[in-house]
């Protein structure tokens, strides 16, 4: 998932992606560690996914904040 993708998202879009992706996180996980796991970049993928979703909603909290100081 590309950041120009996540910032075209709404901001429920936005929640339930991250749900989604920290579900399938977790899923990874637990494959891993039973050794089901076929690509193992997969764990690092989701990870920098998460992490861009997270990053766009702290962006846009600290947006609405910046603006509403200042009216």
């Amino acid at each position: 998932m590309k950041i120009g993708e996540v910032r075209q998202m709404s901001d429920e879009e936005l929640h339930a992606e991250l749900e989604r992706l920290r579900r399938h996180l977790f899923d990874l996980r637990s494959q891993a560690v039973t050794e089901k796991l076929e690509d193992p970049t997969l764990i690092t993928k989701g990870k920098r996914d998460v992490a861009r979703i997270l990053t766009v909603l702290r962006e846009r909290r600290g947006a609405g904040a910046t603006a509403g100081a200042a009216q």
